[in-house]
C-alpha cells in the first residue's frame, strides 16, 4: 500500500520536472522515482516532504545500507533524493536542502587478493631459456621476496642491488628510503638476469630492461605478469600487488609480526597495513582455537 509520502503531489511533479525539463530517458526517470518511493516507505507516514529533516535522511540510507543496498544503488537512491530537494528547494516548498550534506554509509573495502604458496611457487616455477624469461623470473622472484610496489620495482638501478649482502636499496612513497633483505633465491634469480644484462645495450642504470637497454615501463611489468600467470595456469589475473600482498600475508602467517611486516611494505600507518594483511577467517579461527585457552572445549 502507498504512503502518504508516495502520493505525494510532489513526487508526481517531480517525474514530470524530470521528464520534460530535464529531458531525462524514461529508464533513469524510472530509476529515479523507484528510488524515491523507497525512500517514502521507511520515513513516517504522517511526515510530508515539507517537513523531513537531514537525520530522517542519513536514517534512511543507514537502513538501507544495513539491508545489503549495493553500493551502486545506495549512490542512485542519494543522488536520487539529492536532485528531489534541489527540486523542492526551486519551487519553493522548502527553505533548506536536508539532503545537502547527504552522505552515503562508508562501503568496506575488499580485500587485495593473495595467491597462496602453492600457487606462487607454481607461477615462479619458469625454465629460464633468453633474457626474456630470466629477467621475468627475477622481478617475480623480487617483488615476492621484498613486497615491493610497480613504482618501487621499475625505479631500481643495478646499484640498488647489493647481491652480496642480500639486500636491496628502495625509494617509497614520499621519498622514504629502506633497505630490504631479498630472499636467495631472488638473488639466484637476479644473478641469472644480470649475466644476460651485460649482454644487452644498456645505456641505462635500470635493473630492469627492455631487449634494447631502456627502462622497463610500468605497464610492460604488468603486462609480463599477467603473461606468466596465463601460461602457469594461475587463476585469477597475476599483477604486481597480488604478489606484494601474498608476501605480506605469507610473511604475517609465519611470523604474526604486523609491525616488522609494516616496516618491510613502508606503510606509514600500522592501520593501512591491516588492510593489506587481513588473514582469512579460517586461518584467524584455527590460531584461536589452538592458542586461546577458554577456546579449548572439552579440556
Amino acid at each position: 500500500m502507498m504512503t502518504a509520502l508516495a502520493e505525494s503531489h510532489w513526487i508526481a511533479q517531480f517525474e514530470r520536472f524530470l521528464r520534460t525539463e530535464r529531458q531525462l530517458s524514461p529508464y533513469t526517470v524510472r530509476n529515479y522515482m523507484s528510488e524515491l518511493l523507497r525512500v517514502a516507505a521507511l520515513l513516517p507516514d504522517v511526515s510530508r516532504w515539507e517537513t523531513i529533516e537531514f537525520q530522517q535522511l542519513q536514517g534512511v540510507l543507514a537502513k538501507l545500507h544495513r539491508q545489503g543496498l549495493s553500493p551502486r544503488s545506495l549512490s542512485l537512491s542519494l543522488s536520487a533524493q539529492k536532485q528531489f530537494f534541489t527540486f523542492l528547494l526551486r519551487e519553493g516548498a522548502i527553505r533548506s536542502n536536508p539532503a545537502k550534506s547527504l552522505s552515503a554509509p562508508k562501503q568496506a573495502k575488499p580485500l587485495p587478493k593473495n595467491m597462496d604458496t602453492d600457487s606462487v611457487s607454481h607461477l615462479l616455477d619458469i625454465e629460464v631459456t633468453d633474457p626474456i624469461s630470466a629477467r621475468d623470473k627475477a622481478i617475480m622472484e623480487l617483488f615476492y621476496s621484498s613486497g615491493l610496489r610497480l613504482a618501487e620495482l621499475a625505479a631500481l638501478d643495478v646499484d640498488d642491488v647489493d647481491l652480496p649482502q642480500a639486500q636491496v636499496r628502495v625509494m617509497g612513497k614520499g621519498s622514504k628510503e629502506r633497505l630490504l633483505p631479498v630472499g636467495s633465491i631472488a638473488v639466484a634469480a637476479i644473478k641469472v638476469w644480470l649475466g644476460y644484462r651485460q649482454l644487452l645495450p644498456c645505456a641505462d642504470q635500470a635493473l630492469f630492461v627492455t631487449s634494447k637497454g631502456q627502462r622497463l615501463a610500468h605497464r610492460s611489468i604488468q603486462a609480463r605478469l599477467a603473461f606468466w600467470g596465463q601460461q602457469q595456469v594461475i587463476a585469477g589475473r597475476v599483477h604486481p600487488h597480488k604478489l606484494r600482498h601474498s608476501f605480506a600475508t605469507h610473511m604475517l602467517e609465519s611470523s604474526g609480526d604486523l609491525r616488522a611486516v609494516q616496516e618491510l611494505l613502508g606503510h606509514a600507518n600500522l592501520a593501512t597495513t591491516q588492510i593489506y594483511t587481513s588473514l582469512d577467517f579460517q586461518h584467524l579461527a584455527k590460531v584461536y582455537d589452538s592458542a586461546h585457552p577458554h577456546a579449548k572445549k572439552g579440556k
